[in-house]
């Protein structure tokens, strides 16, 4: 197995925003850890051999904009 880090920046204007986020991505088989700051609309998802392109489209699932993404690790 492999571990990824990916952070994206999502447009969240409220708790319920990020709420959903995370409900989407806790769904997600393979998601270790969820880490959301609603400050400054980032979302940090550690995964198991999970795909940047798959956590990306589990996001968007929630309706959320997201304006950007990068591989941390």
């Amino acid at each position: 197995m492999t571990a990824h880090e990916y952070q994206f920046n999502v447009a969240m204007s409220c708790s319920g925003c990020s709420g959903a986020v995370n409900r989407v991505l806790s769904k997600l088989d393979g998601v270790s850890d969820v880490k959301i700051t609603l400050e400054d609309q980032k979302v940090v998802v550690k995964t198991e051999d999970v795909s940047y392109d798959t956590v990306l489209a589990q996001i968007k699932k929630s309706g959320k904009a997201v304006r950007s993404g990068e591989v941390i690790a």
